[in-house]
């Protein structure tokens, strides 16, 4: 794949199909939070820059922490500060996260059911430096967690409401961060308004049906724009909690008759969004055409994120040719 440079191995939020954008939707909304509640604090583990709790810190010195390249403490302190009644947002890299952090979320925050809130830059394959940065597996790790809600935005406007909705919902979560200053705004299209533990369908279709979740929303949305060229009349629901799920909504969803039903995650096939959804049918009885779109059960290359997200089969492209070729 050559050498490749820096902003291109480690973008913003994967600009595609030129989507207006926002700055740091994440951090700026926690400044207005912070406004309104003295209780908001933020912590970071050295990277308040790349999880755009930077804007925060600058607004909020006395209430921001960095406890240095030390995810464990993080969790830990995090825990604590939620133990004096502080609401701490947590911030570091996802695969640090799931894979440093498992047993100090546990026992320091999910045990206590602490009001924590887990925020994780870079999901799935938001990062071109090769497996230590690739949360391919962060769903599937901390899905596993009891008490843990786990949401995975779509745009900005998403990562925004969700943000205040956190804020204001008592108990742990873990959220999956779009950051950067250009991350896509998609949903205002739709007149879109997240609410903890409810999916959406954004686009209606008779020929398929894809339950989509975080980024992977915008690019079933562009992409269905693209089959309906083809005479190919696709649905898109959005599911931006992944734990709990909205089994109402899908069911009813996937039981509407002819479709052909595809799950797309920025996320391995193992333990993610199609999982739950295979589960889910099994258990309750309900027969179709499933297709899984998701990251391979393997650690992935380093190089250009482009390149990776194409031959990985997450690009919009690359949905676009795998829907072609189903419905087809």
């Amino acid at each position: 794949m050559g050498k490749p440079g820096i902003q291109s191995v480690i973008s913003d939020s994967n600009i595609e199909n030129n989507h207006p954008t926002a700055d740091a939707p994440f951090g700026r909304t926690l400044i207005e939070l912070a406004k309104e509640n003295d209780k908001i604090v933020g912590l970071s583990a050295d990277l308040a820059k790349y999880t755009d709790i930077h804007v925060f810190r600058d607004a909020y010195p006395d209430r921001f922490y960095n406890v240095g390249m030390s995810e464990q403490l993080l969790m830990c302190a995090a825990g604590g500060l939620a133990k004096e009644g502080f609401i701490p947002f947590a911030t570091t890299y996802a695969s640090f996260i799931a894979r440093r952090c498992y047993d100090f979320i546990s026992q320091a925050i999910c045990e206590h059911n602490s009001n924590v809130k887990i925020i994780g830059g870079l999901p799935g394959l938001q990062s071109g430096y090769g497996p230590s940065h690739q949360a391919t597996d962060d769903l599937a790790i901390l899905g596993a967690m009891p008490n843990l809600m786990i949401i995975d935005p779509c745009d900005a406007v998403e990562v925004a409401q969700a943000t205040r909705a956190m804020a204001e919902y008592d108990g742990p979560v873990y959220m999956r961060l779009l950051r950067g200053n250009r991350v896509p705004m998609v949903l205002d299209r739709y007149d879109y308004k997240f609410e903890l533990g409810k999916a959406k369908v954004l686009r209606e279709g008779n020929d398929a049906l894809m339950i989509s979740t975080g980024l992977m929303t915008m690019r079933c949305l562009d992409a269905a724009e693209i089959l309906e060229q083809d005479n190919i009349h696709v649905a898109v629901l959005h599911v931006p909690t992944i734990k709990p799920l909205d089994q109402e909504t899908i069911l009813n969803e996937v039981k509407k008759s002819g479709r052909l039903v595809i799950t797309a995650e920025n996320h391995t096939i193992v333990g993610g969004l199609g999982s739950l959804v295979a589960s889910l049918l099994m258990d309750e009885k309900v027969s179709c055409d499933l297709k899984k779109i998701a990251l391979p059960d393997q650690y992935l290359a380093a190089g250009t994120l482009e390149a990776l997200q194409d031959t990985y089969g997450v690009s919009t492209k690359a949905i676009i040719r795998q829907v072609r070729d189903w419905v087809k």
